[in-house]
């Protein structure tokens, strides 16, 4: 049955999503994949499909926000996907983290809404321990700067106390902070998918993030390399774990 909002049904025949946040960056899993071929473009919901090694593969992108991501999570498992990837963008929060570096998240603190409707805040926000582990991996096997850690999933930019909020948990060792990874994490879970976060980062920790964001659009620097690799090394972890799973 085709579901309501990425338009897509059991026809794709694809059993692992690679999802983006923004639909311009669908354009970058294509050119990583063979056989392309686009799907649908509904609101936030872009997708293609295509194979990496034999592996049928969706690029879809989800929009901002733990919300959409939770909606793609729920359709995509009645679709018949079972490993789902973030490939999203993180500011940093520890002064190590250079731009481009790659952020492997071991669990997201739930400052986001869409995960405290689903379930209380002491229920914890963690990936698939194998997907990571093939995540640092590949990494590691290729040479790219990577980080694995805890990141911070919030609800908004621009609250009044968010540099206050921000600077707490990288006290605490926090490394970055997104919209989204601990929805992904929470309803992956609770709908027995398997899920894992990567971010690329696109501020510095102490910047401008608007600035910074600014240069990211531009695919002008280091995080242009950064959105291809986390691409590159989510593609590979998820052939790595249907090997070993299925």
């Amino acid at each position: 049955m085709k579901q309501p909002h990425i338009q897509l049904d059991e026809s794709v025949k694809a059993t692992c999503a690679l999802m983006p946040g923004d639909p311009k960056r669908v354009d970058v899993i294509a050119e990583c994949l063979e056989n392309v071929e686009e799907l649908t473009f509904n609101r936030e919901y872009r997708s293609i499909a295509g194979t990496y090694k034999g592996m049928r593969v969706i690029g879809i992108s989800t929009g901002m926000g733990g919300s959409s991501v939770a909606i793609a999570v729920e359709e995509l498992k009645n679709i018949g996907v079972h490993t789902m990837m973030r490939i999203g963008s993180a500011g940093a929060m520890q002064n190590n983290i250079g731009l481009g570096d790659l952020i492997i998240a071991e669990g997201a603190i739930r400052e986001d809404g869409a995960s405290r409707t689903y379930i209380s805040e002491n229920y914890p926000a963690v990936p698939d321990y194998r997907l990571i582990r093939h995540c640092a991996e590949v990494a590691e096997e290729n040479g790219y700067e990577h980080h694995e850690g805890i990141v911070l999933s919030h609800e908004s930019f621009y609250y009044d106390e968010d540099a206050e909020n921000c600077a707490r948990w990288s006290k605490k060792g926090v490394l970055g902070s997104d919209f989204e990874t601990a929805a992904l994490f929470v309803v992956g879970r609770l709908r027995n998918v398997h899920t894992a976060s990567i971010l690329n980062n696109v501020v510095l920790w102490g910047e401008n993030t608007e600035e910074s964001i600014g240069s990211y659009q531009s695919g002008e620097d280091r995080t242009a390399i950064g959105e291809k690799r986390e691409i590159l090394v989510a593609l590979e972890a998820m052939y790595r774990l249907e090997k070993q799973l299925y």
